[in-house]
């Protein structure tokens, strides 16, 4: 963990990797620009959240390399990419779209060129919360980023995200008798990962229910026929009759008493989606789910396609030639034979394993 503070404003940038240093490892994860719904919680630590997702990314590292999945350059080079993440706290001032948010920027970019000369390993940043338009009414933060920091990718990871979310539910649901056009999904969470979801299933024909925290969202999704729920109605949404829930809202959507919840519901056989930091506990919630015969799947499993997106465009940058997004597209069809394998056999051994066991019985030699 290393961490810099800008001595004027306090802005605090947390950088977590999995790379040693000198090892000229690629450290893969999100830059994020912590939002007010994380700082204001009263025990946020950046140096904490920072830690989390980087060994977060390092299980989406792990289920990649046992999957074998990924862009071209991503399989070639799976040895040496790790997870990392960075978390940036600022002052309300210098959030993206207000008037400081370049003086920020430009304090994490110097971090960023200070980190990789001093500790000998690159980092690899994407998209992650916390970005959007800039003050000026026209300039990404990512492209502003992009063009002054070499590790910094712009592509949209959100929709690659998202078909590998649809894969794994698809193959989850077959493996447990499921066909997905007979089924009603539970969507906690219909950002861009969301929504991409919501489009896949809506071609499918699927029944939907949708809890989101946006006003404007919810009002979208009611447009489309889909029932709403709020966060604070968590509760009974979550006892709605539903086959699956896909879960990509910003952290702890699993908490004790919604895996409670979960496990009371007896028609719900599928958990998955790719929301970071989704636990307070997540061996106590994994095996809670297990016990309540629940196929779960790892959200760094389901989350996995962002990080390979991150990293082929780097790849593809250094080495100048065209990133081409579809590999990755056709990478992420993997994902659903191996969610079928592993929730089937899962199934067959009466849940006595976990989805994740499952999988690597499958994957490993």
């Amino acid at each position: 963990m290393y961490r810099y503070t800008e001595p004027t404003t306090g802005w605090r940038l947390s950088i977590a990797t999995c790379a040693e240093p000198g090892s000229r490892k690629l450290s893969l994860g999100g830059f994020r620009i912590a939002p007010e719904e994380r700082t204001s919680s009263p025990d946020f630590d950046s140096d904490r959240e920072a830690v989390g997702l980087a060994v977060g990314m390092e299980e989406k590292v792990y289920w990649s390399r046992l999957i074998k999945i990924g862009g071209p350059l991503a399989l070639r080079d799976t040895s040496r990419i790790v997870g990392g993440k960075c978390v940036l706290h600022p002052t309300a001032d210098a959030r993206v779209g207000q008037p400081r948010d370049r003086e920020l920027l430009d304090f994490a970019i110097a971090c960023f060129q200070d980190l990789e000369a001093r500790a000998g390993f690159y980092l690899t940043t994407g998209q992650d919360l916390g970005h959007g338009t800039m003050s000026d009414g026209v300039t990404s933060s990512l492209q502003y980023l992009n063009t002054r920091f070499k590790g910094s990718v712009v592509a949209d990871t959100s929709k690659p995200t998202g078909e590998g979310n649809y894969y794994v539910l698809t193959g989850m649901l077959r493996g447990t008798g499921i066909a997905i056009e007979r089924s009603t999904v539970g969507l906690i969470g219909c950002g861009n990962i969301g929504m991409h979801i919501v489009g896949r299933l809506r071609k499918e024909g699927t029944a939907m229910l949708a809890l989101e925290a946006n006003a404007e969202r919810r009002e979208q999704l009611a447009l489309l026929g889909i029932p709403t729920f709020l966060p604070e109605e968590k509760g009974d949404f979550i006892r709605r009759p539903m086959d699956a829930v896909v879960i990509n809202a910003s952290g702890g959507s699993l908490d004790d008493a919604t895996i409670a919840r979960i496990g009371g519901n007896d028609r719900l056989r599928v958990v998955c989606g790719s929301e970071n930091l989704i636990m307070r506990d997540h061996d106590a919630g994994s095996e809670a789910l297990r016990r309540a015969k629940k196929a779960y799947a790892p959200t760094e499993l389901g989350g996995m396609m962002g990080y390979l997106t991150a990293v082929e465009e780097y790849l593809t940058r250094v080495e100048d030639v065209a990133f081409d997004v579809r590999t990755i597209y056709d990478a992420a069809k993997r994902l659903e034979s191996v969610a079928y394998e592993a929730a089937r056999r899962q199934r067959e051994l009466s849940y006595a394993i976990t989805f994740e066991d499952s999988v690597r019985q499958i994957c490993e030699p």
